[in-house]
Protein backbone atom coordinates (compact mmCIF):
# COMPACT_ATOMS: atom_id res chain seq x y z
CA UNK A 1 0.00 0.00 0.00
CA UNK A 2 1.61 3.16 -0.94
CA UNK A 3 1.48 6.56 0.99
CA UNK A 4 -1.34 8.00 -0.94
CA UNK A 5 -3.90 4.95 -0.42
CA UNK A 6 -2.92 5.35 3.34
CA UNK A 7 -3.27 8.94 3.03
CA UNK A 8 -6.86 8.29 0.95
CA UNK A 9 -7.89 5.86 4.15
CA UNK A 10 -7.04 8.10 6.85
CA UNK A 11 -8.72 10.84 5.21
CA UNK A 12 -12.49 8.82 5.21
CA UNK A 13 -11.65 7.21 8.06
CA UNK A 14 -11.98 11.29 9.60
CA UNK A 15 -14.41 11.95 7.73
CA UNK A 16 -16.91 9.00 8.67
CA UNK A 17 -16.12 10.22 12.39
CA UNK A 18 -17.33 13.65 11.43
CA UNK A 19 -20.67 12.67 10.51
CA UNK A 20 -21.08 9.92 13.13
CA UNK A 21 -20.29 12.93 15.87
CA UNK A 22 -22.78 14.85 13.75
CA UNK A 23 -25.77 12.35 13.79
CA UNK A 24 -25.01 12.44 17.93
CA UNK A 25 -25.37 16.07 18.15
CA UNK A 26 -28.53 15.66 16.20
CA UNK A 27 -29.99 13.26 18.58
CA UNK A 28 -28.73 14.90 21.24
CA UNK A 29 -30.64 18.21 20.37
CA UNK A 30 -34.00 16.01 19.83
CA UNK A 31 -32.90 13.69 23.28
CA UNK A 32 -35.63 15.65 25.15
CA UNK A 33 -38.85 14.59 22.38
CA UNK A 34 -37.69 11.03 22.24
CA UNK A 35 -37.47 10.44 26.40
CA UNK A 36 -40.57 12.65 26.10
CA UNK A 37 -42.44 10.46 23.91
CA UNK A 38 -41.12 7.37 25.08
CA UNK A 39 -42.19 7.94 28.80
CA UNK A 40 -45.27 9.80 28.23
CA UNK A 41 -46.38 8.12 25.06
CA UNK A 42 -44.60 5.19 24.06
CA UNK A 43 -44.53 3.79 27.41
CA UNK A 44 -48.36 3.83 28.62
CA UNK A 45 -49.44 3.05 25.30
CA UNK A 46 -47.74 -0.61 26.00
CA UNK A 47 -48.28 -0.69 29.30
CA UNK A 48 -52.52 -0.20 28.44
CA UNK A 49 -52.01 -3.25 25.98
CA UNK A 50 -51.18 -5.36 29.39
CA UNK A 51 -53.61 -3.68 31.79
CA UNK A 52 -56.38 -4.33 29.39
CA UNK A 53 -56.03 -8.16 30.21
CA UNK A 54 -56.11 -6.79 33.97
CA UNK A 55 -58.17 -6.02 36.92
CA UNK A 56 -55.94 -3.16 38.11
CA UNK A 57 -57.51 -0.25 40.52
CA UNK A 58 -54.29 1.51 40.84
CA UNK A 59 -53.91 0.93 44.39
CA UNK A 60 -53.13 -2.59 44.23
CA UNK A 61 -50.89 -4.61 41.01
CA UNK A 62 -52.54 -5.74 38.42
CA UNK A 63 -54.38 -9.42 38.19
CA UNK A 64 -54.01 -11.05 35.32
CA UNK A 65 -58.00 -12.05 33.98
CA UNK A 66 -57.09 -12.90 30.38
CA UNK A 67 -59.94 -11.68 28.08
CA UNK A 68 -62.68 -11.54 30.94
CA UNK A 69 -62.64 -7.33 30.31
CA UNK A 70 -63.89 -7.81 26.28
CA UNK A 71 -66.15 -10.09 27.16
CA UNK A 72 -67.87 -7.97 30.36
CA UNK A 73 -67.55 -5.03 27.52
CA UNK A 74 -69.33 -6.93 24.60
CA UNK A 75 -72.18 -9.23 26.63
CA UNK A 76 -72.56 -7.75 29.65
CA UNK A 77 -72.21 -3.86 30.23
CA UNK A 78 -75.77 -2.15 27.80
CA UNK A 79 -74.17 1.48 28.65
CA UNK A 80 -70.90 0.45 26.50
CA UNK A 81 -73.28 -0.10 23.71
CA UNK A 82 -75.03 2.62 24.71
CA UNK A 83 -72.25 5.03 24.95
CA UNK A 84 -71.23 3.49 21.53
CA UNK A 85 -74.67 4.27 20.34
CA UNK A 86 -74.78 7.74 21.52
CA UNK A 87 -71.22 8.61 20.03
CA UNK A 88 -72.16 6.96 16.29
CA UNK A 89 -75.13 9.39 16.28
CA UNK A 90 -73.34 12.33 17.24
CA UNK A 91 -70.75 11.47 14.89
CA UNK A 92 -72.99 11.33 11.99
CA UNK A 93 -74.82 14.56 12.60
CA UNK A 94 -71.41 16.46 13.33
CA UNK A 95 -69.03 15.27 11.12
CA UNK A 96 -71.21 15.51 8.05
CA UNK A 97 -72.91 19.40 9.42
CA UNK A 98 -69.13 20.56 10.07
CA UNK A 99 -68.07 19.91 6.33
CA UNK A 100 -70.79 21.60 5.09
CA UNK A 101 -71.17 24.72 6.79
CA UNK A 102 -67.06 24.63 7.04
CA UNK A 103 -66.99 24.47 3.10
CA UNK A 104 -70.24 26.81 2.44
CA UNK A 105 -68.15 29.42 4.71
CA UNK A 106 -64.77 29.34 3.22
CA UNK A 107 -66.51 29.84 -0.19
CA UNK A 108 -68.29 32.94 1.05
CA UNK A 109 -64.95 34.18 2.66
CA UNK A 110 -63.43 33.56 -0.43
CA UNK A 111 -65.18 36.34 -1.93
CA UNK A 112 -63.14 39.39 -3.21
CA UNK A 113 -64.87 41.98 -1.29
CA UNK A 114 -63.33 44.80 0.89
CA UNK A 115 -62.82 43.63 4.46
CA UNK A 116 -62.69 39.98 3.87
CA UNK A 117 -60.16 39.95 6.02
CA UNK A 118 -61.68 41.02 9.07
CA UNK A 119 -64.63 38.64 8.11
CA UNK A 120 -62.19 35.64 8.26
CA UNK A 121 -60.79 36.62 11.63
CA UNK A 122 -64.00 37.13 13.34
CA UNK A 123 -64.87 33.33 12.26
CA UNK A 124 -62.14 31.92 13.13
CA UNK A 125 -61.48 33.20 16.74
CA UNK A 126 -63.92 31.10 18.12
CA UNK A 127 -61.57 27.62 17.36
CA UNK A 128 -59.14 29.33 19.39
CA UNK A 129 -61.18 30.21 22.65
CA UNK A 130 -60.76 27.05 25.10
CA UNK A 131 -63.44 24.62 25.44
CA UNK A 132 -63.83 24.97 28.94
CA UNK A 133 -64.67 28.70 28.27
CA UNK A 134 -67.04 28.29 25.72
CA UNK A 135 -68.82 25.30 27.66
CA UNK A 136 -69.41 27.32 30.34
CA UNK A 137 -70.86 30.44 27.97
CA UNK A 138 -73.06 28.03 26.18
CA UNK A 139 -74.43 26.69 29.68
CA UNK A 140 -75.79 29.88 30.43
CA UNK A 141 -76.53 30.03 27.11
CA UNK A 142 -78.74 27.22 26.87
CA UNK A 143 -80.46 27.40 30.41
CA UNK A 144 -84.31 27.31 29.75
CA UNK A 145 -84.79 29.52 32.75
CA UNK A 146 -82.30 32.31 32.16
CA UNK A 147 -80.79 31.42 28.93
CA UNK A 148 -80.41 34.13 26.43
CA UNK A 149 -81.49 32.11 23.54
CA UNK A 150 -85.03 31.27 25.20
CA UNK A 151 -84.88 35.03 25.90
CA UNK A 152 -84.73 35.59 22.36
CA UNK A 153 -87.20 32.82 21.55
CA UNK A 154 -90.07 34.26 24.18
CA UNK A 155 -89.81 37.85 22.58
CA UNK A 156 -91.03 36.37 18.99
CA UNK A 157 -93.70 34.26 21.30
CA UNK A 158 -91.82 30.99 21.06
CA UNK A 159 -91.33 28.87 23.94
CA UNK A 160 -87.72 27.50 24.26
CA UNK A 161 -86.82 23.17 25.26
CA UNK A 162 -85.34 22.46 27.89
CA UNK A 163 -82.03 22.37 25.83
CA UNK A 164 -79.60 20.40 27.87
CA UNK A 165 -82.46 19.15 30.13
CA UNK A 166 -84.12 17.18 27.07
CA UNK A 167 -83.39 13.67 26.40
CA UNK A 168 -84.67 14.91 23.18
CA UNK A 169 -82.71 17.97 22.93
CA UNK A 170 -79.68 17.30 24.90
CA UNK A 171 -77.51 15.83 21.92
CA UNK A 172 -78.69 17.76 19.38
CA UNK A 173 -77.59 21.32 21.41
CA UNK A 174 -74.11 19.30 21.50
CA UNK A 175 -74.59 18.88 17.54
CA UNK A 176 -75.13 22.66 17.06
CA UNK A 177 -72.38 23.38 19.37
CA UNK A 178 -70.06 21.88 17.47
CA UNK A 179 -70.25 24.36 14.95
CA UNK A 180 -68.91 26.81 16.52
CA UNK A 181 -65.18 25.73 16.21
CA UNK A 182 -65.20 25.14 12.46
CA UNK A 183 -63.29 28.11 12.11
CA UNK A 184 -60.35 25.87 12.14
CA UNK A 185 -61.41 23.55 9.91
CA UNK A 186 -62.84 26.65 7.32
CA UNK A 187 -59.06 28.01 7.41
CA UNK A 188 -58.00 25.06 5.62
CA UNK A 189 -60.30 24.62 2.90
CA UNK A 190 -59.94 28.63 1.81
CA UNK A 191 -56.20 27.06 1.55
CA UNK A 192 -57.60 24.82 -0.39
CA UNK A 193 -59.67 27.13 -2.75
CA UNK A 194 -56.73 29.04 -3.14
CA UNK A 195 -54.90 26.09 -4.74
CA UNK A 196 -57.44 25.41 -7.42
CA UNK A 197 -55.91 27.06 -10.82
CA UNK A 198 -57.66 29.98 -12.07
CA UNK A 199 -57.51 28.90 -15.34
CA UNK A 200 -59.86 26.05 -14.85
CA UNK A 201 -62.47 28.77 -14.21
CA UNK A 202 -61.78 30.58 -17.09
CA UNK A 203 -62.17 27.80 -19.02
CA UNK A 204 -65.62 27.30 -17.35
CA UNK A 205 -66.94 30.23 -17.83
CA UNK A 206 -66.20 30.59 -21.75
CA UNK A 207 -67.64 27.50 -22.45
CA UNK A 208 -70.81 28.88 -20.30
CA UNK A 209 -70.83 27.27 -17.25
CA UNK A 210 -73.01 28.70 -14.65
CA UNK A 211 -72.05 29.11 -10.69
CA UNK A 212 -73.27 26.27 -9.47
CA UNK A 213 -72.15 24.02 -12.78
CA UNK A 214 -68.46 25.61 -11.82
CA UNK A 215 -69.04 24.21 -7.68
CA UNK A 216 -70.55 21.18 -8.54
CA UNK A 217 -67.46 20.27 -11.44
CA UNK A 218 -64.75 22.25 -10.48
CA UNK A 219 -64.84 23.23 -6.85
CA UNK A 220 -66.26 20.27 -4.97
CA UNK A 221 -63.83 17.67 -6.98
CA UNK A 222 -60.11 19.72 -6.74
CA UNK A 223 -61.30 20.35 -2.82
CA UNK A 224 -61.85 16.64 -2.14
CA UNK A 225 -58.85 15.75 -0.60
CA UNK A 226 -59.29 18.71 1.87
CA UNK A 227 -62.36 17.43 2.56
CA UNK A 228 -61.23 14.22 2.75
CA UNK A 229 -58.83 15.04 4.98
CA UNK A 230 -61.16 17.24 7.24
CA UNK A 231 -63.58 13.91 7.39
CA UNK A 232 -61.06 11.49 8.49
CA UNK A 233 -59.53 13.84 11.70
CA UNK A 234 -62.85 14.58 12.25
CA UNK A 235 -64.48 11.40 12.54
CA UNK A 236 -61.06 10.45 14.99
CA UNK A 237 -61.87 13.67 16.93
CA UNK A 238 -65.44 13.08 17.61
CA UNK A 239 -64.51 9.61 19.10
CA UNK A 240 -62.84 11.48 21.64
CA UNK A 241 -65.59 14.08 22.42
CA UNK A 242 -65.83 14.15 25.95
CA UNK A 243 -65.16 18.15 27.43
CA UNK A 244 -68.34 19.38 26.07
CA UNK A 245 -70.45 16.65 27.83
CA UNK A 246 -68.20 16.15 30.61
CA UNK A 247 -68.84 20.35 31.68
CA UNK A 248 -72.62 20.83 30.13
CA UNK A 249 -74.18 17.25 30.67
CA UNK A 250 -72.58 15.12 32.29
CA UNK A 251 -73.67 12.76 30.08
CA UNK A 252 -77.30 12.96 31.27
CA UNK A 253 -80.44 13.13 30.97
CA UNK A 254 -80.97 9.54 31.07
CA UNK A 255 -77.37 8.87 28.82
CA UNK A 256 -78.83 10.61 26.17
CA UNK A 257 -75.01 12.43 26.12
CA UNK A 258 -73.15 9.62 27.68
CA UNK A 259 -70.33 9.58 24.86
CA UNK A 260 -67.93 6.37 24.73
CA UNK A 261 -64.98 9.06 26.30
CA UNK A 262 -66.95 10.17 29.00
CA UNK A 263 -68.13 6.63 30.13
CA UNK A 264 -64.34 5.27 29.57
CA UNK A 265 -62.91 8.18 31.97
CA UNK A 266 -66.00 7.45 34.32
CA UNK A 267 -64.66 3.96 34.39
CA UNK A 268 -60.78 4.92 34.72
CA UNK A 269 -61.31 7.63 37.17
CA UNK A 270 -64.52 7.65 38.95
CA UNK A 271 -64.56 3.72 39.75
CA UNK A 272 -60.62 3.02 39.34
CA UNK A 273 -61.07 0.54 36.83
CA UNK A 274 -58.06 0.81 34.91
CA UNK A 275 -58.14 -2.80 33.11
CA UNK A 276 -61.52 -1.89 32.13
CA UNK A 277 -61.18 1.13 30.75
CA UNK A 278 -57.69 -0.24 29.33
CA UNK A 279 -59.92 -2.85 27.10
CA UNK A 280 -62.48 0.15 26.07
CA UNK A 281 -59.59 2.12 24.65
CA UNK A 282 -58.14 -0.64 22.87
CA UNK A 283 -61.92 -1.43 21.09
CA UNK A 284 -62.15 2.37 20.41
CA UNK A 285 -58.62 2.50 19.18
CA UNK A 286 -60.15 -0.66 16.02
CA UNK A 287 -63.40 0.83 15.79
CA UNK A 288 -61.69 4.23 14.31
CA UNK A 289 -59.11 2.14 12.66
CA UNK A 290 -62.29 0.38 11.37
CA UNK A 291 -63.49 3.56 10.24
CA UNK A 292 -60.72 5.13 9.09
CA UNK A 293 -59.63 2.01 6.87
CA UNK A 294 -63.39 2.04 4.86
CA UNK A 295 -62.90 5.67 4.13
CA UNK A 296 -59.09 5.18 2.91
CA UNK A 297 -61.14 2.45 0.76
CA UNK A 298 -63.80 4.56 -0.75
CA UNK A 299 -61.65 7.63 -1.13
CA UNK A 300 -60.79 6.26 -4.64
CA UNK A 301 -63.98 6.53 -5.50
CA UNK A 302 -64.48 10.18 -4.49
CA UNK A 303 -61.51 12.09 -3.70
CA UNK A 304 -59.67 13.58 -6.92
CA UNK A 305 -56.18 14.35 -7.13
CA UNK A 306 -56.31 16.17 -9.87
CA UNK A 307 -53.39 18.69 -11.43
Amino acid sequence: MDKSEIGQGLTGSAGETKTMKKQWHGYAFISPWLIGFLIFTAYPFLSSVYLSFTRYNIVQAPVWVGLANYHALLTQDPLFWKSLGVTLRFAGLSVPLGIVAGVALALLLNLNIRGIGVYRTIFFLPSIVPTVASSVVFLWLLNPDIGLINRILGAFGVTGPEWLESPQWALWSLVGLSLWGIGGSMVIYLAGLKDIPAYLYEAAVIDGASPLQRMVHITLPMLSPVIFFNLVMGLIGVFQYFTQAYIMTQGGPEDSTHFYALYMFEQAWRYLNMGYASAMGWLLFMVIMGITAVLFWTQKRWVHYGS
